[in-house]
C-alpha cells in the first residue's frame, strides 16, 4: 500500500476487514465439505465436479459480462491451462472423496500440507531459492504429517492417502496458477478452469454411459459446492489484499478447529490428539516459511 495521508487512518482497520473476509472463506470451505458428504449419497465425485463446473461456467460468464472482462479470455498458454486444470480436477476429486470417507479434521489437516509442497515445487520448477529456513519448515511439516497419520499405530486408510495426495495436486495447481497470473487475467484463468474441468468431468461421468441426475433435494447442496469454491477463493484473495500473508494465513488455519467442531456436532467424529498436534506442527511450518520469506523480501534478498 502506498504511503498516503489516508494510510494511517485506514491501516488499523485492514486486519479486521481481512479477518471478516477470512471468516467467509472458513464458512465457504466448511460448507463445501458438508455439502460434499450430502451430495455423495446420490452422486460420485466426478458427477459432483461436473455439476459444480456447470454452475461455475454460468457464474464466470455472468460476472465477466457484467464487469466487461470477457474480452480478456485468450487461448495463450492453453497447454498450461490444461495441465493446471487436470491437476486441480484430480486434487478436487480426491478431496471430495476424502471428506466422504475420513474424519473432516484429518482431511483438513493433511490439506494444509499443500503450501509446503508448493514451496518445494517452486524451487524445482520456478527457480525459487530453497533456503535453510524453508528446509526446516519442510521438516517440521513432514513431522506433523507423521503425527497426523501415525504410521504403525493405526492403519493407513484410503481417506488419508486421498487427502494427502490431493494436497500435492493442489500445490501443483498453485504453481501453475502463479505462472499464469504473470500474463493472464483472473477472468481468463477462471473461465478455462470451469470450461476445461466441465469437459473432463463429462468425459469421466459418461465413460460408462451412465450419469446420475440429481434429485430436487440435492440441488441446494450442489449450489453450495458450485458457489462455495468460488466464494472461498474470492474471500481468501480479498483478505490477502487487505493484510500481509503472515496475518491472513494463521486465520486460515482456523478452518481446522472449525471443521473439527462440525465433525463432532454433525457426524459424531472423535477429536484425535494426533490430528490436532500434527496440524499445529504443520501450521508452525507454514507460518515459519511465511515469516522468513517476508523478512527476506523486506531486506531485498532472494526468496
Amino acid at each position: 500500500m502506498s504511503q498516503t495521508a489516508a494510510a494511517p487512518l485506514e491501516a488499523p482497520h485492514q486486519p479486521l476487514r481481512a479477518a471478516l473476509w477470512m471468516l467467509g472463506a472458513i464458512v465457504a470451505f466448511s460448507s463445501m465439505a458438508v455439502a460434499g458428504r450430502a451430495a455423495s449419497l446420490e452422486l460420485d465425485t466426478f458427477e459432483m465436479m461436473t455439476y459444480r463446473s456447470i454452475i461455475g461456467v454460468v457464474v464466470v460468464l455472468a460476472v465477466g459480462a457484467g464487469a466487461g472482462t470477457l474480452g480478456q479470455i485468450t487461448t495463450r498458454h492453453m497447454g498450461v491451462h490444461v495441465f493446471r486444470n487436470l491437476a486441480h480436477f484430480t486434487g478436487q476429486n480426491l478431496w471430495f472423496y476424502a471428506v466422504t470417507v475420513a474424519p473432516l479434521a484429518l482431511v483438513f489437516a493433511l490439506e494444509f500440507t499443500s503450501p509446503l509442497w508448493t514451496m518445494v515445487f517452486a524451487a524445482l520448477f520456478l527457480g525459487e531459492r530453497l533456503t535453510r529456513w524453508k528446509v526446516l519448515a519442510g521438516v517440521l511439516g513432514f513431522t506433523g504429517v507423521l503425527i497426523v497419520v501415525q504410521p504403525g499405530a493405526q492403519a493407513i486408510s484410503v481417506g488419508m492417502v486421498a487427502a494427502a495426495t490431493a494436497a500435492v495436486f493442489f500445490a501443483t495447481t498453485a504453481i501453475l496458477t502463479k505462472r499464469l497470473t504473470r500474463t493472464e487475467s483472473i477472468t481468463c484463468i477462471l473461465f478455462w478452469l470451469t470450461v476445461i474441468q466441465l469437459v473432463v468431468g463429462l468425459i469421466a461421468c459418461l465413460w460408462d454411459g451412465d450419469m446420475a441426475v440429481p434429485s430436487a433435494a440435492m440441488l441446494p447442496w450442489l449450489m453450495v459446492i458450485g458457489l462455495g469454491g468460488l466464494a472461498a477463493h474470492f474471500c481468501l484473495t480479498t483478505a490477502l489484499s487487505l493484510a500481509p500473508a503472515s496475518v491472513v494465513m494463521p486465520m486460515d488455519f482456523a478452518r481446522l478447529p472449525a471443521i473439527a467442531v462440525v465433525g463432532v456436532v454433525l457426524y459424531a467424529e472423535p477429536l484425535e490428539w494426533g490430528v490436532l498436534l500434527g496440524a499445529a506442527l504443520i501450521f508452525g511450518a507454514n507460518y515459519l516459511n511465511i515469516l522468513t520469506s517476508g523478512r527476506r523480501a523486506r531486506a531485498g534478498r532472494p526468496l
